[in-house]
């Protein structure tokens, strides 16, 4: 729908098949096999929604030093690489709500932000984001592991109106089912290019055991020194510094 023809998000949300056709949408991102469906799976999903642009964040720690992102974009993709040459990932107030909350929140209500805050959501408002419905998507990872659906429209006090429940518990099953398979993958993607075999992931549930290498010697049959060089190509496969680094990485990414 052209933008200057998008209805107001009440009117939108009164269709008889409103609520029906987003869910459809919803239901096709289980079958996604590559990030480019799923792309223009989220394009289709946020302008059936009411929105005119969105982004999906996924934002993984992998240790104190390292964090990693992934991005669904769907809206001009200049605002990704605005967003990338500026390394605003550091100062994003809607990636550091979701990290910290778990309930949707308009950018409206977010709590007063910060110079370099706003100078984010400023950057953003050029994109198709000057009003923002910000979905946290939480895990059992805590702050390790959190992803965010932000749905933005051009119009200031968009999402301020009669249809924004409706919008807001169906943006949160969209961003569910986006987490869910971003997470899986994710998974995926790690297993394949960092090759982890069967024997790799039983050294790592030998870990997460707490067993020592002797203890995992005895019950591989082998010896406790082969059992640390194999934690060591493990750990280079998996970018740790050591076996606690490659079970966390493990465990993040669901590898176990």
């Amino acid at each position: 729908m052209d933008h200057a023809e998008r209805k107001d998000l009440a009117h939108l949300v009164r269709e008889a098949d409103y609520v029906a056709s987003v869910q459809d949408l919803i239901l096709e991102i289980e079958s996604i096999d590559d990030s480019a469906l799923a792309v223009r799976l989220l394009k289709k999903a946020a302008a059936r929604l009411g929105a005119d642009a969105a982004v999906f964040t996924s934002y993984v720690r992998d240790d104190v030093t390292m964090a990693s992102y992934r991005y669904l974009l769907a809206c001009d993709p200049t605002w990704g690489v605005q967003y990338a040459a500026n390394a605003w990932c550091l100062d994003d107030p809607w990636l550091h709500y979701a990290l910290y909350n778990s309930c949707p929140i308009r950018s409206e209500e977010l709590p007063e932000l910060s110079s370099r805050e706003r100078w984010v959501t400023e950057g953003a408002a050029l994109f198709g984001f000057r009003s923002t419905v910000i979905v946290p998507v939480p895990s059992h990872a805590a702050q390790s592991r959190v992803s965010v659906l932000c749905l933005g429209s051009r119009q200031q006090g968009y999402f301020h109106s009669d249809g924004y429940p409706t919008f807001r518990i169906l943006a949160r099953s969209l961003a569910m089912e986006l987490g869910d398979w971003m997470f899986e993958y994710a998974r995926v993607e790690l297993m394949t290019e960092a090759r982890i075999t069967d024997e790799d992931l039983t050294l790592l549930r030998h870990q997460q055991q707490g067993h020592s290498s002797k203890i995992i010697a005895g019950a591989l049959h082998t010896e406790a020194k082969t059992i640390d060089c194999r934690f060591q190509r493990l750990s280079l496969k998996l970018g740790a510094a050591n076996r606690k680094g490659a079970l966390r990485v493990a465990e993040i990414y669901g590898l176990i």
